[in-house]
This record gives structure tokens, sequence and C-alpha cells, in this order.
């Protein structure tokens, strides 16, 4: 699940994570946010959410907000200016990612905490 406001953005890093074999469902803004979690969270692997989208609820809102309805959720959040408040705003054993970064970053993180979720028992 990707939630992306920024069009470029959205376009790099579903086409990131297209190429390495991921499922991208994309929420331009947290109302669209919002739904998907409510309607898709069941089915999804991980959240790569960025922070700020727009009017509404944040990324670290939003990345809580599927936490209660999908515990351990790998969570990889993205932005180019609020990475300083992810220890204090982001969920527990996610990762925090600064723009820009290139693909190799993103689909590492998620990758390590997908793994680190499947050898937990």
């Amino acid at each position: 699940m990707l939630f992306e406001d920024e069009p470029l953005v959205a376009i790099f890093v579903e086409e990131a994570l297209n190429d390495a074999g991921f499922e991208v469902i994309l929420a331009r803004n947290p109302d669209e946010a919002e739904a998907a979690i409510r309607d898709s969270i069941d089915t999804v692997s991980a959240l790569v959410s960025d922070i700020r989208l727009g009017e509404g609820l944040s990324g670290w809102e939003l990345a809580r907000l599927a936490r209660e309805r999908s515990a351990g959720l790998p969570v990889v959040f993205i932005s180019g200016d609020s990475g300083i408040d992810h220890t204090a705003q982001g969920v527990p054993d996610s990762v925090m990612i600064q723009k820009p970064f290139v693909e190799a970053q993103l689909i590492t993180a998620l990758a390590s905490l997908l793994n680190d979720r499947a050898a937990a028992p």
C-alpha cells in the first residue's frame, strides 16, 4: 500500500515497487488512504507512506491507523522534511527514508522489514 500525494514521486515509487514484484494500492490523499486501510488492509503486506499528504490525516496518523488494524505491518515512511520527527511520531519498528532517495534504498528497507516480520515467532 502506497500513500503519496506528489504525482511524480508516486509514479517513481509505484514503478520501483512494481519492478520489485509488489502489487501496489495507491492512495493520493488522506481520504483515499483511510478508505484503502478500511477496505484493503487485510490484503497488503506493507505500507509505504509520505508524511504530508495535504488536508486531513498525516502519514504518521495513517500508519497508526493501519497498525491498529494490522499489528506488525511493515511501514516505511518517506519524507523530504519530517524525518527528524520519526522517533517521536513514527510507529515502532518502522523505517524512515529521506527524499530524495534511490530505488534501492526503498526496496532494501521494505525487504528488511518483511524479512524481520517473517522471521518473528
